[in-house]
């Protein structure tokens, strides 16, 4: 690492389909940052093991901390990382604290856009190219589908006042009507990246 600032760390969090990804790619467009998201160790590990063995969770967050650990001694300006957080599940909670701790212990900042979206629009958008393009594991649209619909059944996907102890570090923006370069340039200025 050089004499220069730490790589920044963005979360971009929310819903499935709500355009975490696109969102973080035009990001990182205009940043210089690198996006990193999730789906880039789950859809290797998919061809070898099912999501909820053992096997692809130990290779899936392991592969994860060891890629933030680098990132975060090396000399990127950031890294943009997409996930779906279950905010009432601690146990996700530990595991971004767990992504973002070699940034933090390196002083650098750690940033959450978090992204919400009517369940309508984001249905449309669990068929778009893009998405499907990168995540062959939601091809099948009559399984993503369901699967979207009963994780907003089961899960709190997005934040109440978890952000609370965090007012500088944590944007929300609803992208229902928003397109993800107007997303992308309200977070850029936000968080003056």
């Amino acid at each position: 690492m050089s004499d220069t600032t730490p790589p920044t760390l963005l979360f971009v969090v929310g819903p499935a389909a709500v355009g975490k990804m696109t969102v973080g790619g035009a990001i990182a467009d205009r940043t210089g940052f690198k996006l990193f998201h999730n789906h880039l160790t789950i859809e290797p590990l998919l061809r070898l093991f099912p999501y909820e063995s053992p096997q692809f969770q130990r290779l899936n967050h392991a592969f994860r901390e060891q890629i933030f650990a680098e990132a975060a001694a090396s000399d990127l300006p950031g890294l943009v990382f997409t996930l779906v957080w279950d905010f009432d599940d601690p146990e996700d909670a530990a595991l971004v604290e767990r992504y973002a701790a070699p940034f933090r212990e390196r002083g650098a900042r750690v940033l959450f856009l978090e992204l919400s979206a009517d369940q309508e629009v984001r249905l449309e958008r669990n068929a778009g190219e893009t998405r499907l393009a990168e995540k062959a594991s939601k091809r099948d649209l009559a399984w993503s589908n369901g699967n979207l619909i009963g994780m907003d059944a089961r899960y709190r996907l997005n934040s109440v006042d978890d952000f609370a102890h965090l007012p500088d570090a944590h944007l929300r923006i609803d992208n229902t009507r928003l397109g993800p370069d107007e997303v992308a340039e309200r977070a850029v200025a936000h968080f003056r990246l």
